[in-house]
C-alpha cells in the first residue's frame, strides 16, 4: 500500500530523523502516545506486515509504504528496508519505521540503526507492548510468581525468516517461564524436548497458546506440556494469525479472572469480544 504524500519533502540539505515505533501487539490503542503522536507528524511511515492496518489511519498525511516480513513468505529484504531508511532520510524530515511489538525484541533494529548510523542519520527508538506481555495481561496471568516463577525467557526459534530445519536440536532455556515466538511449526517439538531435557518442565506443566493477542480474533488453547508434545495443538492452529507459546507453573492458574473465558479443547472458540 502506497499513499502519495501531500508535499512533505525536506527543503533543507539537513537529513531527516527515523524513528523506529513499536506498535504494539496488535490492537490500534495499544500504541503509546508518543508513537501515534509521532505517526501525526510523520512525512512517510514504513510499517510491517502485522500492524493493524486501522492503524495507519493515524498518520492520513503521510506516504505509506509496507516493508512487511511474515516468516515463509515473500517479503521485503532486510538490507533492502535499510537502504529505504537511509534514503527517506535524504528526502523527508520525520520518517517512521513502525514495527509490530517492541522494536528491540526480534525486531531487527539492530541492523536498522547500525545501517542509520553508518549513513550519519539520527535515529530514536519509541518502545512498545510485546506479545508476550500483552498475553499475560490477556488471560489475567503473570509470568512471575513468588517462589514458583522468578525468570522468564522469550525465544524464537526463527532464523533469517525461517524456522528450524527437520532434526535440528533446539536450544531452549533453563527459565522458569518460557515464552516462545513465531513457534506454530516447532510447537510439539518444544514440547517433547522439554520434557525429556529440562529439570523445571514436566508432563503436566501449564501451556497456554494465544493467537492474534489482544485483537477481536484473539483465541486461546489452554492445556499441558504433554498434550502439546502428543500434537493436540496441530489441530488447533488453523489460521495465518502469530501464535504465542507460553510454558511454566506461573501459568497454573495463578491470577485468572471469573470473567475471563477459557475453553479446554474447543477448537476455534474466540476467548472473548474485544472489540
Amino acid at each position: 500500500m502506497t499513499t502519495a504524500p501531500a508535499n512533505h519533502h525536506k527543503t533543507s540539505n539537513t537529513l531527516g530523523k527515523v524513528y523506529l515505533v513499536g506498535a504494539g501487539p496488535g490492537a490500534v490503542d495499544l500504541i503509546t502516545v508518543r508513537g501515534a503522536k509521532l505517526l501525526e507528524q510523520a512525512d512517510i511511515v514504513f510499517y510491517d506486515a502485522l500492524v493493524d492496518p486501522e492503524m495507519l489511519t493515524l498518520c492520513p498525511q503521510a506516504e505509506k509504504i509496507e516493508v512487511g516480513k511474515r516468516c515463509g513468505k515473500l517479503s521485503s529484504a532486510q538490507q533492502f528496508i535499510n537502504k529505504r531508511l537511509v534514503d527517506a532520510a535524504q528526502k523527508y524530515q520525520v520518517i517512521v519505521r513502525l514495527k509490530g511489538g517492541d522494536p528491540m525484541l526480534f525486531g531487527r533494529a539492530d541492523e536498522e540503526i547500525q545501517s542509520l548510523n553508518a549513513a550519519g542519520i539520527a535515529v530514536q527508538v519509541v518502545p512498545g507492548i510485546t506479545a508476550a506481555l500483552a498475553g499475560a495481561a490477556s488471560i489475567q496471568q503473570s509470568l512471575t510468581l513468588r517462589g514458583v516463577s522468578r525468570s522468564v525467557a522469550f525465544i524464537t526459534l526463527a532464523q533469517g525468516g525461517e524456522n528450524l530445519a527437520p532434526g535440528q536440536p533446539i536450544s531452549n532455556p533453563s527459565a522458569d517461564t518460557l515464552v516462545y515466538y513465531m513457534g506454530r511449526k516447532d510447537a510439539a517439538r518444544i514440547a517433547q524436548q522439554l520434557i525429556e531435557q529440562s529439570p523445571n518442565q514436566h508432563g503436566d506443566t501449564p501451556v497456554e497458546i494465544l493467537e492474534a493477542v489482544s485483537t477481536p480474533r484473539e483465541r486461546l488453547w489452554t492445556s499441558t506440556l504433554q498434550e502439546l508434545a502428543a500434537g493436540k495443538a496441530d489441530e488447533w492452529f488453523d489460521s495465518a494469525s502469530p501464535a504465542l507459546i507460553m510454558i511454566g507453573e506461573a501459568l497454573r492458574n495463578s491470577g485468572r479472572a471469573t470473567t475471563v473465558d477459557t475453553f479446554q479443547g474447543q477448537i476455534g472458540k474466540p476467548l472473548r469480544n474485544l472489540a
